[in-house]
């Protein structure tokens, strides 16, 4: 029964990740002035980029398509599935890390996204050790 809980729970996160990653790297790309998402350029002064377009295609492959393919491997008990919800946490920790030090700034959605990495991690490490 907990092993159906945390499976739902993973994929919840990671549906969550990768809309949310979808919606804004799209978007990013689409407007790399920002405006699509009403943020100014002025957010990336101390990062190396000059505008949204590269962020949003990592956000978009890393935290995006890469959700859905860990979606997609849940659903279908891949032997894979487990150490694709721990890579996504991984990436997700590290995309939200990266981009507080670029930015030098936090949010509350640094936080919300931060714990959700965080939860896929355990999530997937406890999928892993149930699945041997």
């Amino acid at each position: 029964m907990l092993k159906l809980i945390l499976k739902l729970l993973a994929l919840v996160l990671l549906l969550f990740n990768g809309i949310g990653a979808l919606y804004g790297g799209l978007s990013f790309m689409l407007h790399p002035d920002g405006s699509g998402l009403k943020m100014s350029i002025a957010y990336l002064r101390y990062s190396p980029f000059h505008d949204f377009f590269i962020p949003g295609l990592i956000l978009f492959t890393c935290n995006g398509i890469m959700s859905f393919i860990a979606i997609a491997l849940v659903v279908f008990t891949h032997r894979l599935a487990a150490w694709s919800v721990i890579l996504q946490g991984a990436i997700l920790c590290i995309w939200i890390g990266v981009q507080v030090a670029m930015v030098r700034d936090f949010q509350v959605l640094h936080a919300v996204m931060l714990v959700t990495g965080v939860l896929l991690l355990i999530a997937g490490a406890f999928l892993l050790r149930w699945s041997k």
